[in-house]
């Protein structure tokens, strides 16, 4: 048996944001734990020669025959996760189909999980928001992420929005958390509501999302526009947070391959 990992993320046209990527999955391999296995970093679209079926190649060129697939995306709500697990051979999710075919693998393939509700990303959400909180017990979360309107997809972010906002309130001490998706819109009806129940609460707002860009610079204050509350803009790359959860995946990844072997 020869062992790699793929890592696969969505992808994105600002190159800074596959630079964070790439460097978070970089300081992750550098693990002495992960010598000589063969790590490889590719996207779900836009990125051309960096596609997942380009990262499959590439690793059974190296001989690879047992593969670990680290999806690296926010939540197992995502279509994402689903279609490509489809693309794969695992079983669907729902009976959505995904658009990605079949991809080509002669390897045998081992599937891991999203970021989900992991305690280490809610340590990251809290120093995320450190400068933005003064007074915990007078304030309020909220947790804004991508989400789905799609039947299952969108009750399994609900699932993991809701535990990681009870770990991040617990964790910093906060009145309340509240969460809300972009997909299907949700965020304004949120805030408005929280507000209008709690007006002595200042809100803070969460973005749930890997790497600074479109969704956390424009999409999120547009959509709370005309809103009081606080805010940043920071997503979860950089950190060495997602480093070790990057780790954490493909070690625990490998020791899964040996034990099926």
């Amino acid at each position: 048996m020869k062992p790699g990992i793929l890592v696969i993320s969505h992808g994105s046209r600002e190159s800074l944001w596959v630079k964070l990527v790439d460097d978070a999955i970089t300081a992750a391999a550098a693990s002495p734990s992960l010598s000589n296995v063969p790590i490889v970093s590719s996207f779900l679209e836009i990125i051309e020669g960096r596609l997942i079926q380009d990262g499959i190649d590439e690793l059974e060129q190296q001989g690879v025959t047992d593969l670990y697939v680290v999806p690296l995306f926010i939540s197992s709500g995502s279509t994402h996760v689903d279609e490509i697990g489809q693309a794969f051979g695992f079983p669907w999710l729902s009976d959505l189909e995904g658009d990605l075919g079949t991809f080509r693998v002669a390897a045998n393939v081992h599937y891991g999980m999203p970021i989900d509700d992991d305690p280490e990303i809610a340590e990251l959400l809290l120093d995320n928001i450190s400068s933005l909180s003064f007074d915990p017990k007078q304030e309020a979360l909220l947790l804004i992420g991508h989400g789905s309107k799609e039947k299952v997809f969108h009750e399994r972010w609900q699932e993991g929005l809701l535990k990681l906002g009870e770990r991040l309130r617990a964790l910093g001490g906060f009145q309340r958390a509240e969460y809300a998706m972009l997909l299907p819109d949700q965020a304004a009806a949120k805030l408005a509501a929280m507000q209008t129940a709690n007006p002595e609460e200042a809100v803070i707002v969460v973005p749930l999302f890997l790497s600074q860009g479109y969704f956390t610079n424009h999409v999120i204050p547009t959509r709370l526009t005309g809103l009081e509350y606080r805010y940043n803009g920071r997503a979860m790359l950089p950190n060495p947070a997602i480093v070790r959860w990057l780790e954490r995946q493909m070690v625990s990844g490998l020791q899964r391959l040996q034990v099926q072997k």
